[in-house]
């Protein structure tokens, strides 16, 4: 998979970000810097590719998605991160998933992971129309929520099942509305506060 690597000072929590459907793997950095600019930064592409367009995984239209492929794209995205943690001497617990759109729902698919081995995650505009069939413990989880009240892509009921997902079962979920399908200084703004409330830098 074809990445770029920004490293921040020592010790400092690191962002993997994922891009929407259409984006490549430099979209999201600047989202990163200024979110905070000492943090490491991971941007990795897609490597599927619809009608031209790189994605994390393939789609049979519109809001349907390939479950199978979302499986085994699921768990090669979360081998290359582990992989880049040897590589760069960073831990999990350290990682925080940035992704927007279709970058948020492959995010949602590791967090899911029996053997997921992230505890927090940025999602803006999420869509996660799967069935979950088992019950998990998502209680190590913290979570910030980036949704559309008239996203013209995520109908309202679909945010609202993903707030239900995380939310039923133990994550500590953060929500913020905004207009659309969108990253504005709202969504910064609220997702700086969210990162100072963790306090994740030593």
């Amino acid at each position: 998979m074809k990445y770029i690597y920004n490293p921040g000072k020592e010790g400092m929590p690191i962002f993997i970000t994922l891009h929407g459907t259409g984006g490549d793997e430099t979209n999201l950095l600047p989202v990163a810097e200024v979110l905070n600019p000492d943090f490491g930064a991971i941007g990795i592409r897609g490597n599927v590719i619809e009608n031209g367009m790189n994605r994390y995984f393939k789609r049979k239209a519109e809001g349907v998605y390939d479950m199978e492929d979302l499986a085994i794209r699921g768990q090669e995205l979360k081998k290359f991160i582990l992989e880049l943690a040897d590589k760069y001497n960073f831990s999990t617990e350290q990682v925080i998933l940035l992704g927007f759109s279709n970058g948020s729902n492959i995010a949602i698919n590791l967090l899911l992971q029996d053997d997921n081995p992230f505890k927090y995650a940025m999602l803006l505009a999420p869509m996660y129309p799967v069935e979950i069939e088992e019950s998990k413990d998502l209680s190590n989880l913290e979570i910030f929520l980036s949704m559309g009240e008239h996203d013209p892509i995520v109908p309202l009921s679909e945010s609202e099942r993903v707030i239900n997902i995380f939310k039923n079962q133990g994550a500590t979920v953060q929500g913020l509305w905004v207009n659309s399908h969108e990253i504005n200084p709202q969504v910064i703004l609220a997702g700086k506060n969210w990162l100072k409330e963790l306090k994740l830098i030593p």
